[in-house]
């Protein structure tokens, strides 16, 4: 994760400006990237998660660093969520760490889409396994990916 950041901050064809930006945090796990985007000064992080261990951890991480009033957690499935009005609209930067196993990446992409969760300028980064063969074919241009360990890390805008 810190070569996102890295790269968030400092490429010139991916740079992202977190001061006062809205992030959409998807199988967010323990909550490390959106806590990181706080930090960098990020208006508030909406985390979605639906397995519980990984809630549990998330909300002790999120208690222990008092992030009052910076974040709100949403305990559903991101595939079920098109059913409420959960989530808000035009997020700045989604981050979206599926377990690689998950086959369903298109379905995810076409929520983001369909649900306007994306602000037109907004960045979408997406962390799958390197080995992952899946084509973007959805309502996104590829910006950059890049391969670290095992994992490929697609930066996405909207076309």
């Amino acid at each position: 994760k810190e070569s996102i950041f890295n790269l968030l901050m400092h490429s010139k064809s991916i740079r992202f400006n977190f001061d006062e930006s809205c992030v959409l945090d998807l199988f967010s796990g323990s909550g490390s990237f959106g806590i990181e985007c706080i930090s960098r000064n990020a208006k508030s992080v909406t985390f979605v998660e639906n397995y519980i261990p990984a809630l549990e951890i998330l909300k002790k991480n999120i208690q222990s660093l008092k992030l009052i009033n910076k974040h709100k957690i949403i305990e559903k499935d991101i595939f079920s969520l098109n059913k409420y009005s959960v989530i808000k609209k035009n997020y700045d930067l989604i981050f979206a760490d599926p377990p690689y196993k998950e086959k369903k990446i298109d379905e995810l992409l076409s929520i983001i889409f369909k649900m306007n969760y994306l602000n037109k300028k907004g960045l979408l980064i997406l962390h799958r396994d390197k080995l992952d063969k899946q084509i973007i074919t959805s309502n996104f241009n590829i910006v950059d990916t890049r391969i670290y360990g095992i994992s490929k890390i697609i930066f996405l805008k909207l076309k």
